[in-house]
């Protein structure tokens, strides 16, 4: 299911949300209506943590994970750390990384089983991705852009990518990556997908922006439009 939203009249959800299939992560301090959005779609199955990361309300450039593991920035304080820790679920590690390129979800993007990092990531980084979040770890550009975190969204079913990455480049990333990719927008034309949407294996949330051409294009290529066929009555389908 695709759903919109916004954070304090902004569009850009992915800066204020991190959604995996263990956890979602929701910035302090919006209106209650955007925590309300993610509490109705997914607070059932998995938890719905308010916080802050390197005391900012950035949360979803700061943090990068998955249903495995949380990484998060040096700039972390104690208090956060262990305010996350104890939300999560215990199968879920949570680290804390000392890394240069600390906005790490604009240079970290990972689905359940790969990870694609900026060319730049630091070796030790790169060992922390693999061991915490339990992923292959390829260094990536897309469409020539090494922010690969802030240009594509991924799941584990499909991934929406930034719309000038060549047909080339989206074969070449779709057999790293084992899923079906699409070229495309949200927010009306923003190709900072990475920030206009978070999504994990059965919800996505888009920023207000986001036509309904473009949450087409996000439902068939995450594959939600399956999940609507299955919810109907056998004699339907």
């Amino acid at each position: 299911m695709a759903v919109r939203a916004q954070f304090e009249g902004s569009n850009d959800i992915g800066v204020f949300a991190k959604l995996t299939n263990t956890y979602c992560l929701a910035a302090l301090g919006g209106s209650e209506n955007f925590y309300s959005v993610f509490e109705s779609e997914v607070g059932e199955v998995i938890p719905v943590v308010h916080c802050s990361i390197a005391e900012s309300r950035i949360i979803g450039r700061m943090c990068a994970g998955n249903r495995h593991g949380l990484l998060l920035p040096n700039a972390t304080t104690d208090n956060e750390l262990q305010h996350i820790r104890n939300s999560l679920p215990d199968e879920v590690k949570v680290v804390r990384v000392e890394e240069r390129l600390s906005a790490l979800g604009n240079v970290i993007a990972c689905n359940d089983y790969v990870a694609l990092v900026h060319p730049d990531v630091d070796r030790a980084t790169e060992e922390i991705i693999m061991d915490t979040l339990q992923v292959e770890v390829f260094r990536q550009t897309i469409a020539n852009q090494v922010l690969v975190g802030s240009y594509c969204a991924l799941s584990n079913k499909g991934g929406l990518i930034h719309p000038s990455t060549s047909t080339r480049d989206q074969d070449e990333l779709s057999s790293l990556l084992q899923i079906p990719l699409v070229a495309g927008t949200v927010n009306r034309g923003s190709d900072v997908i990475g920030a206009g949407m978070v999504v994990n294996d059965w919800a996505a949330f888009c920023g207000m922006d986001t036509t309904s051409t473009e949450l087409a294009v996000v439902e068939q290529i995450f594959g939600f439009q399956e999940q609507q066929q299955s919810f109907l009555p056998a004699e339907f389908l």
